[in-house]
């Protein structure tokens, strides 16, 4: 079904194809604000670190700028002092500055003179002087702050500032992204109501699709809106014969063949003047008359030829065939003849034999003579038609009277209407019915040779028979 609008109920007019564009622009502003902050969250607490970095001293005096630097001069010292073949080297403790001389030198230097620092993993340093002695001091991280635990907002610990940073923001981003998905995931639902809703609008059926609103704001998958509307009790009840379609082993229409097809079977109603009775809509646009129709399979082609098969055959007809469809089948007036070829409980070529019946009942009466319902439907269904039943009952009507009084007059067995038939259209007992006939015609004739006086006259009544 063509998608034509999209004007929502409550006076809410949505976009043909729901847009998410803003929302996302949206998105990506709240979540570059949030990474903004974060930064300007890190810078401050690098720029304090740093400022902690120069000025903070430990139990022995020092900032951890000054220890690093102390790192620095011990560990070029010991390059020094491995690499070169004339030089040797150690650190001022004073001013921290490394003091070359040359290899071998007696020069003793100060006995506090550092010779190594090492870490112990654990927070502190070893330092090992010239004199020997070793000293255990507490060190502090390398931004100059004491030990600390950052926690995320999800609960998970961090003791490196800037791996806590780095996470808190891509937690936030995640986040922003799940939002963001949530709300694509929103639009596509809204886009599958709307869309749902302009189609059945089109039908005035939109009443069957505001239940599902609610589905907007669920885990409701789009594709799942119309398995939901499906499901519905008004949905039931507005396409009542797919249920029956589908126990007879029938395909189930979808709604615009199911729509469609009511639409042509009430253009041809309308086109062959059946009172509007028959196609007046009812709650939900429902059509009660075609739902027989709709469950039987029943197409507009072959609904077109059950109102033909009555206008032109019996309506239209002469008023014999009428008169005897009345005579075989009571109840049935003027008014309800197309009604009743239109029973989708008897199939098209029942409905047209029984009309046939009818056209034989009138052929009948045409000729004078009279017949059933059941004689009727048994010529129907030896395939004799309308012309076929004229041309008989003609010949019958000349033949059975005759026939009947020779039979009494010598004595036969009785020559009858329904003898006539039998050997007219050929039924059952037609060879025996011919015999019949042949006999009594030999009979009369053989009594008129031998009158006197009968000449021309006998053998012309002879002859009639």
């Amino acid at each position: 079904m063509a998608r034509k609008d999209r004007d929502m109920p409550d006076g809410v007019n949505t976009p043909t194809s729901f847009s998410t564009v803003d929302e996302q622009a949206k998105a990506k502003a709240k979540a570059s604000a949030l990474a903004e902050a974060a930064k300007q969250a890190q810078e401050a607490d690098l720029q304090a670190a740093e400022d902690a970095y120069y000025t903070k001293k430990d139990s022995q005096g020092k900032t951890q700028a000054q220890r690093d630097a102390m790192k620095n001069a011990l560990k070029t010292a010991a390059e020094i002092r491995e690499t070169s073949t004339t030089k040797s080297a150690y650190v001022d403790p004073k001013t921290g500055k490394v003091v070359t001389m040359a290899k071998g030198s007696t020069t003793v230097g100060n006995p506090r003179d550092v010779i190594s620092a090492v870490d112990n993993g654990d927070g502190t340093e070893t330092i090992t002087y010239r004199d020997g002695t070793k000293e255990i001091v507490t060190t502090y991280n390398t931004r100059g702050l004491p030990p600390k635990t950052y926690t995320a907002s999800d609960g998970k610990e961090f003791t490196d500032q800037q791996a806590y940073v780095d996470y808190e923001i891509s937690l936030r981003d995640s986040n922003t992204q799940k939002n963001l998905i949530a709300e694509q995931n929103k639009a596509e639902r809204r886009s599958a109501y709307d869309l749902l809703f302009s189609e059945f609008k089109q039908y005035g059926l939109e009443a069957l699709v505001t239940p599902l609103k609610s589905l907007i704001e669920e885990g409701v998958s789009p594709s799942e809106f119309t398995l939901r509307l499906r499901e519905t009790d008004a949905y039931k009840k507005r396409f009542a014969a797919n249920a029956q379609r589908v126990a007879k082993g029938l395909r189930a229409l979808s709604e615009a063949e199911y729509i469609g097809t009511e639409d042509q079977y009430q253009d041809v109603m309308r086109r062959y003047g059946m009172p509007e009775s028959y196609y007046t809509k009812g709650e939900l646009g429902i059509q009660s008359g075609f739902e027989k129709f709709l469950a039987g399979d029943v197409s507009a082609v072959e609904l077109e030829d059950r109102i033909q098969t009555a206008q032109n055959r019996v309506v239209n007809s002469n008023p014999e065939v009428a008169k005897a469809l009345k005579e075989f089948y009571p109840g049935i007036s003027n008014g309800d003849i197309l009604a009743y070829v239109l029973d989708p409980a008897n199939a098209i070529e029942q409905i047209k034999r029984k009309v046939t019946a009818a056209e034989i009942g009138g052929a009948a009466i045409q000729s004078g003579l009279t017949t059933g319902m059941t004689r009727a439907e048994e010529l129907a269904a030896a395939g004799i038609t309308k012309a076929q039943a004229q041309q008989g009952f003609q010949t019958i009507a000349e033949v059975a009277p005759r026939g009947g009084q020779l039979a009494e007059i010598y004595k036969q067995s009785p020559y009858t209407q329904t003898t006539a038939e039998q050997e007219v259209f050929g039924l059952a007992g037609a060879t025996e019915a011919a015999k019949q006939r042949k006999k009594l015609t030999q009979l009369e004739t053989a009594a008129f040779s031998g009158s006197a006086g009968a000449g021309a006259i006998a053998r012309d009544r002879a002859g009639a028979f």
